[in-house]
């Protein structure tokens, strides 16, 4: 068919106001994605691109979930999608948004920063995912500061990341586990930064550091037993404490692993919680919290360390655990952390309080909140 028979049979269907002309519409235009330059010839006729600016976006809310989904797959590298219909598509369920928000030309700086504060964490992912990404939204999603986001976006080498921003992210791994990996493969890594990243990384990724840099790893060994040693007062031997540091890194790293394997195959939930606190393993409940919760790890820490229980309630709500779970999870936390979080009756008659009734979301931003200035 020629452009300007292509072109009159959309211009017929967009007149209608047929609801089977409607999805045959849109059907159209996802053929038409496949025709090449064609396509391009046909979408950019100044007829066609009037009725699209007037009628698309109630199309494409209207269009079955499928429809939209193929149209997200279609359009996701067409230059001349209308800007307005690809911004609602990045916006949509994230299996529609995916294509989308990683290969459109349409969508700019100001587009992907604006998906970073009002969609959701799997957007923003992909938003850190997305191939040459500019400098204002890797400042965006540092100043973000999401562990997730920042592990994608440490992974991303084509993205724009040097300087002051790797020292950013590298900084970051000193509490998020989840970043020293691709950042001990990352171009813009530095020597220095290596060095630093040698003293809190487990020990297979320091031979990476070593392998790669060049690294003196007797010396670098040396100096992370002198710094375990001074800040623990000298107790005990040197030896002792840098095998515990490596124990304690590797293990740190491997939990990692394991709670982004379970949060991915949706298989993290509540109840592994409990689960991890009665096999003694605090740093597993810790960890899991704030995947579940999508929150800062070093938030959730600072609220077990805190004499704030309500904070700990707050988070636990915020990913469903009951009202009469709590007490026990409490009681488990405290006895694996030196009797913290503290507060006694008054902080228990408060935390009790942190359930509501109130939806999860709002004790989620609650959290994030009040734990942000422990």
């Amino acid at each position: 068919m020629s452009v300007a028979a292509k072109t009159e049979e959309i211009l017929g269907l967009a007149r209608s106001r047929a609801v089977h002309d409607r999805e045959r519409l849109l059907l159209a235009i996802v053929d038409l994605c496949d025709a090449g330059d064609g396509a391009e010839a046909v979408m950019s006729a100044p007829p066609v691109q009037a009725l699209l600016s007037s009628i698309f976006m109630s199309l494409v809310v209207e269009a079955e979930r499928d429809i939209r989904r193929r149209l997200a797959e279609k359009l996701a590298t067409a230059a001349w999608a209308p800007a307005a219909l690809i911004n609602v598509l990045a916006l949509d369920d994230i299996e529609i948004a995916r294509p989308i928000i990683a290969a459109s030309p349409v969508l700019q700086d100001q587009d992907l920063v604006r998906l970073l504060v009002e969609a959701t964490i799997e957007h923003q992912i992909e938003v850190a995912r997305r191939p040459h990404l500019g400098l204002p939204v890797v400042i965006a999603i540092l100043k973000q500061n999401e562990p997730a986001v920042l592990t994608a976006l440490a992974g991303n080498i084509s993205a724009e990341v040097s300087g002051d921003e790797i020292t950013t992210l590298v900084q970051a791994s000193r509490r998020i586990a989840s970043l020293r990996s691709p950042l001990t493969k990352h171009p813009a890594l530095t020597d220095d930064l290596a060095r630093e990243m040698y003293l809190w990384v487990g020990q297979a990724l320091r031979q990476a550091l070593t392998a790669r840099f060049r690294l003196d790893s007797a010396a670098m060994d040396a100096a992370l037993a002198e710094s375990v040693r001074e800040a623990h007062g000298g107790l005990p031997s040197d030896h002792e404490r840098h095998e515990v540091t490596e124990r304690e890194g590797e293990r740190e790293e491997m939990e990692q692993r394991l709670l982004a394997k379970l949060d991915i195959a949706g298989q993290l939930r509540p109840g592994y919680l409990l689960r991890a606190l009665r096999e003694q393993k605090l740093s597993l409940f810790i960890g899991g919290l704030a995947t579940l919760g999508r929150f800062d790890p070093d938030h959730v820490r600072r609220s077990v360390d805190s004499d704030r229980p309500e904070l700990l309630a707050l988070a636990c709500a915020a990913v469903g655990i009951d009202r009469s779970v709590f007490p026990t999870i409490l009681a488990l936390v405290r006895e694996l952390n030196g009797g913290r979080p503290g507060g006694g009756p008054e902080g228990e008659r408060r935390a009790s309080g942190a359930f509501g009734p109130f939806a999860p979301d709002i004790a989620n931003a609650a959290f994030r909140q009040a734990a942000g200035r422990v």
